[in-house]
């Protein structure tokens, strides 16, 4: 199909950006990688006024390090941020679960922060954000605010952001010594969605886990923390019962959907196991 009819606007900056967001109003889109959007707009399942185009706007692709948090750019592309070395070092889960988006041609052109702004609950990258308590850095002529990743994410496909507002970056906090990490995720093809995926980080110390954190994608409208996951497994010697027991946690609190791809009790099952699995890999990565 042809998508609707619309402005097309391609700023040369970042405040240029915002202000163009402005002048268009509510019903602006704002195109990154466009790997999501496009799709949307083909379908007419989408129909902006106005389409930003943030391709020339080359300070939202860098990737920085701010002593005790690193801040990626909002239009890195994940191959981008996969290859980075300061993401790799201190904030290796979110290079691991960026291994896992989509098919490499996706990877090529798809942006971090367009799949976190896109607040798909079946996207990887949500629930790696608000495991990692991620900091999102947005901005509009009104000035600059930072929103919690866990508050972040509102709905389906629905953030915290106003529709003037632009994501410009994500804070990160390093990982320091003694994490491991891990993204397991179960999906039908290489290509498709995550039908449950968990986003897990370990860190262990003489052989007991001293802390753990939990996040779950497609367990619900928005990215979940498995607090009950963290508050099991915190202070246990590292063993197969302790790391099946805390599996057993992952469903509490969640409100999975029911769709061609599984049922709720379904996904509710593949939590438990994937959580298990995916501790026993975080921790096992510790060091």
């Amino acid at each position: 199909m042809i998508p609707a009819k619309f402005d097309y606007v391609r700023p040369g900056s970042l405040d240029e950006a915002v202000s163009a967001l402005a002048e268009a109003g509510e019903d602006a889109k704002v195109l990154a990688g466009g790997q999501s959007l496009m799709p949307l707009l083909r379908l007419r399942l989408a129909y902006p006024d106005a389409l930003i185009d943030l391709d020339r706007v080359d300070a939202l692709r860098e990737i920085r390090d701010e002593g005790d948090a690193l801040v990626i750019g909002a239009m890195a592309t994940h191959y981008q941020v996969m290859g980075d070395p300061l993401v790799n070092e201190h904030a290796p889960l979110i290079a691991k679960a960026t291994a896992t988006v989509a098919d490499p041609a996706v990877r090529h052109r798809g942006t971090f922060g367009g799949s976190l702004a896109h607040a798909d609950p079946a996207g990887d990258l949500p629930a790696v954000a608000v495991a990692l308590d991620a900091v999102f850095l947005v901005r509009s002529v009104r000035g600059a605010r930072e929103i919690p990743a866990k508050d972040f994410f509102v709905d389906w496909m629905t953030s915290a952001m106003e529709p003037d507002e632009l994501l410009v970056g994500v804070r990160v906090p390093k990982l320091g010594a003694g994490w491991g990490v891990h993204y397991e995720k179960f999906n039908r093809t290489a290509q498709a969605w995550a039908v449950v995926g968990v986003a897990a980080a370990v860190r262990r110390q003489s052989g007991a886990i001293e802390e753990a954190r939990v996040a779950l994608t497609n367990m619900g409208p928005a990215p979940v923390r498995a607090t009950a996951v963290e508050e099991f497994i915190a202070g246990r010697s590292v063993s197969e019962d302790a790391f099946r027991g805390a599996g057993a946690k992952a469903a509490e609190g969640t409100s999975p959907p029911t769709d061609l791809h599984g049922s709720a009790e379904y996904r509710r099952h593949l939590a438990t196991v994937l959580t298990a699995r995916a501790l026993t890999a975080a921790a096992a990565a510790a060091v």
